[in-house]
């Protein structure tokens, strides 16, 4: 699939696009409902990027994730449910226009093929964590392929969420490739937009990796007080 060099830009407080992961999306406002009307015209893709914290007026963070229109659905008041796939990340290099809707020159971003013991080593210990926090925390956000469990009483609630766990570490276990492992548990468990941008900004597998790690811990040890507090 060729990738456009310019491309329309979605700015949203707090939300990530991941490569292969897919996001969904209410249109409403008239400069997106134009920007999704072209698109559709067109090749069909949009960037989305998350709102840059540290600005007051709306800019995009320079590093963002390029989709894929999979399915649109227009309503008669005008707006439209979308679902977009995400797939490539993309560095914002330079605003092209700003009205109706943003408009920016982009660089596809593509991290190199690595395959050592540390990335194993980073991998496992990754998978460590999540199995961790999805047994301390609330429920993930879904992951693709894996249905919700529908517990039935308060001993059954218990069985569906450990079948549950399991079914995630097995389609983890699964993935081929460390980025796309990394980039699947962020979207699908990290639930600080922050964190979610910062894995989506780092390129390298292992530094990616790393940083997950870090995450992981944080929101264990954060369920882990909490559950102590209510204790």
């Amino acid at each position: 699939m060729e990738i456009p060099t310019q491309v329309p830009v979605m700015t949203l407080p707090s939300a990530t696009l991941f490569p292969q992961a897919l996001l969904p999306l209410y249109i409403f406002e008239a400069r997106y409902r134009k920007m999704l009307a072209d698109a559709l015209q067109g090749d069909r893709m949009f960037s989305v990027a998350m709102q840059d914290p540290a600005k007051v007026r709306e800019k995009p963070c320079h590093i963002a994730g390029l989709g894929l229109i999979r399915v649109s659905v227009d309503h008669s008041d005008g707006t439209s449910h979308l679902i977009l796939q995400g797939l490539t990340r993309v560095q914002l290099v330079q605003t092209v226009q700003t009205k109706p809707y943003r408009v920016e020159e982009i660089r596809p971003l593509a991290a190199e093929a690595v395959d050592n013991v540390i990335i194993d080593a980073l991998v496992a210990k990754v998978l460590e964590l999540v199995k961790h926090r999805l047994k301390v925390g609330p429920p993930p956000f879904p992951f693709p392929a894996l249905g919700p469990a529908e517990p039935q009483g308060k001993k059954s609630k218990s069985k569906a969420s450990a079948v549950a766990v399991e079914d995630v570490l097995q389609y983890l276990e699964r993935i081929a490739h460390p980025d796309h492992l990394a980039d699947m548990v962020s979207c699908a468990v990290l639930a600080s937009p922050i964190a979610r941008q910062t894995i989506l900004a780092t390129l390298g597998v292992e530094e990616r990796l790393k940083h997950l790690i870090h995450f992981l811990m944080a929101e264990i040890a954060h369920y882990q007080k909490e559950k102590g507090s209510k204790g």
